[in-house]
């Protein structure tokens, strides 16, 4: 690609380049390219469609984003409409609030897919300033890729869909590829979405070389399956192929990812995480696993510590992981022995715990596997190997909808993520809950046991175990009029498990009088609990008529 003038001029004010640097980009002609953020910042045009990599928070570009944010604030660009910037935003989950949060305070982003976290950008979705798309992530990779995300008129090359890629590294090899961080996320398939790409070499952090393993992505006719049969079985490169010729800068960067500390257990999560325990060992004992399970999958959040943090004190040996994300008790359930492999798309410890890893990197760099996000949520990978898969939504009803994302219906929150991935395809498929959360009125003023999911993403035909603290209802097998009593009994709060045994006798009632009685509902009646929590802060009714 042939720089403009202006991309000439703002590498030619690069500078020399680090030892550091010089150690980490084996291929000399990239640092001639050589640029300072700040000289990069103006390139950036409004509407312009921007990718960045990333995942949970890791490994995300955070210099010349931030450049970027300065660029627009010293300038004072959003006062005027005829100067403010608003880009339109892809990475493959969520990234550092001093960057996303921020760009979203600041009104920068248009349109944003298809994951993220943080206050601000959730709230320029709700007010509707910044539009988002959710999507399953092992399908938003692929999607880019097809040119799905592609609304800008006179673009370019339809193959490029991206304006622009800023990637970070730990190292770049001899043929000009990228070696990530921590994370992979869709960061192969938004290089090759993108027209102009800029690599920010992260020197703080180490060089990660031969943890990753990364695949070309396809379209069909074309693609091809993917030969995994064990967590453990490589299929890739260690390194993400690119055209150097698209490479318009490099940049060095020496920003630790802004991880913060991972969620603590407490009381319920660690009788979840018991609940769980006790179930896998009685699906051991039954023959219906083997005893060293099958490879799991555990989402984030002080459920999924408690869960891994039990397994490291558990009863069984030789556990391989497939998953999305590993957090800091996967250290303890390494370091205990009976975690044999794991394989993920990020890698989201705090501090401390990156600490150890960094120290500890022989221990732990051949039992550790780090894939691109359609390969680690890959519904095909998922059901060959028999996954076993555990998340936690925000509310299920009493027939087994679960809803991750909108709620009250509407308030988006993160996003689906990979969830979905795993629950339609796992060998087992679990969803895990308190019971009960708090409001600003009520210490139980939430049911997360409810009538009827005010949104849903995981169908009742997709779970088979629902979880809280209160008990386990197995559900495999069962009619709906079979599943409503037994996650009523199980796992509601005593708090709420009156009121959803009347809803559902009187719907059963009602239906059944009217030949309608396969899944029994009182639709004026339906979302009451939530309409209750809306007008007065709970969801404790005094009657449903």
């Amino acid at each position: 690609m042939r720089p403009t003038p202006f991309l000439r001029n703002a590498i030619g004010r690069g500078g020399v380049a680090s030892a550091a640097l010089k150690e980490r980009v084996r291929r000399p002609g990239y640092l001639k390219k050589l640029a300072q953020p700040e000289d990069l910042a103006p390139l950036f045009k409004n509407d312009d469609y921007i990718g960045w990599s990333g995942f949970t928070g890791v490994g995300y570009p955070k210099a010349v984003p931030t450049a970027i944010a300065d660029h627009v604030e010293a300038n004072n660009l959003q006062a005027d409409p005829a100067t403010k910037k608003k880009f339109n935003l892809f990475v493959g989950a969520s990234v550092g609030p001093e960057v996303e949060d921020r760009w979203a305070k600041m009104d920068m982003i248009a349109r944003r897919y298809p994951h993220q976290v943080g206050r601000e950008i959730a709230k320029g979705i709700n007010e509707g300033r910044i539009e988002f798309a959710d999507k399953h992530l092992s399908m938003f990779p692929q999607d880019l890729t097809y040119g799905y995300y592609s609304l800008k008129k006179n673009h370019g090359d339809p193959r490029k869909p991206l304006d622009w890629a800023i990637v970070e590294a730990t190292a770049i090899t001899e043929d000009g590829h990228i070696v990530p961080g921590a994370s992979v996320g869709a960061t192969p398939e938004i290089v090759q979405s993108a027209e102009k790409i800029i690599i920010e070499v992260n020197t703080l952090v180490p060089s990660l070389e031969g943890l990753h393993d990364i695949n070309h992505s396809f379209v069909p006719p074309n693609r091809q399956p993917y030969v995994v049969t064990h967590p453990q079985d490589r299929i890739g490169r260690t390194a993400i192929p690119i055209d150097p010729d698209r490479v318009v800068a490099i940049v060095e960067s020496k920003h630790p990812d802004n991880t913060g500390q991972n969620a603590p257990e407490n009381e319920e999560s660690r009788a979840i995480a018991g609940h769980l325990i006790d179930f896998l060992s009685s699906e051991v004992a039954s023959g219906r696993l083997p005893p060293s399970l099958l490879p799991l999958q555990s989402g984030i959040g002080n459920v999924a510590n408690s869960i891994i943090g039990g397994l490291a004190d558990g009863p069984f040996e030789q556990v391989q992981v497939w998953t999305e994300v590993l957090q800091d008790t996967f250290i303890q359930f390494f370091d205990s022995g009976k975690l044999a492999f794991a394989t993920a798309t990020s890698i989201k410890f705090s501090p401390e715990g990156f600490e150890h890893f960094y120290k500890n990197w022989d221990r732990y760099k051949d039992r550790l596997l780090l894939r691109s996000q359609q390969v680690a949520n890959s519904p095909e990978l998922i059901r060959r190997l028999g996954v076993i898969a555990m998340n936690t939504p925000l509310e299920v009803d009493i027939y087994a909808h679960a809803n991750s994302t909108n709620a009250l219906g509407s308030r988006m929150l993160n996003g689906l993520g990979g969830s979905a991935d795993f629950l339609r395809n796992a060998k087992i498929s679990i969803m895990h809950t308190p019971s009960v959360r708090p409001t600003k009125k009520d210490p139980t003023g939430i049911s997360c046991i409810v009538p009827f999911a005010s949104h849903i993403d995981q169908t009742e035909h997709d779970l088979d175990i629902i979880v809280t603290e209160q008990g386990l209802a197995d559900l495999r097998g069962l009619s709906p009029r079979e599943r409503a009593p037994l996650i009523i009994e199980k796992c509601a709060h005593p708090d709420y498990k009156d009121s959803l045994k009347e809803y559902y006798d009187r719907a059963l009632f009602e239906c059944l009088r009217s030949g309608s009685g396969h899944e029994p509902h009182m639709l004026r009646n339906a979302f009451k609990f939530h309409i209750n929590l809306m007008e007065k802060g709970t969801m404790k009714i005094d009657k449903w008529d």
